[in-house]
């Protein structure tokens, strides 16, 4: 079963409708029609198996060197969950999931903060 289509990601309380471009065996991509925003998702399976959900986000902005210049600047996040092929089952690594995400979203995104901020 694939993840429905189409996919939608808020950013900045702007909600973003992400048809679907892509379906291999283990993998799907999505797409706003901009083409600002791409969400992929992967699965790779041996001695473990690895799950990545990535977003790559690009924008047109001022060239910091030319002024009178836009330019495109792109950048992306991503989540990857490596389990190995037995010892956890679904729901107990979505637990795992479930608490990292808690933790980067509570107090406003406070840790995200803290990391976009380099800090350690």
């Amino acid at each position: 079963m694939g993840f429905s289509d189409p996919q939608s990601v808020t950013i900045n309380s702007v909600a973003i409708s992400l048809p679907r471009t892509g379906q291999g065996v283990s993998s799907g991509t999505f797409q706003s029609n901009d083409a600002t925003l791409k969400e992929s998702i992967s699965h790779s399976y041996g001695k473990r198996n690895r799950h990545v959900l990535r977003l790559d986000f690009s924008k047109i902005a001022p060239n910091p060197l030319i002024s009178a210049q836009n330019i495109q600047f792109s950048m992306s996040t991503y989540i990857v969950v490596d389990v190995p092929v037995t010892g956890f089952t679904v729901a107990e690594a979505k637990q795992v999931v479930d608490g990292l995400t808690a933790y980067l979203t509570a107090s406003s995104g406070a840790k995200v903060t803290q990391l976009l901020g380099g800090e350690s």
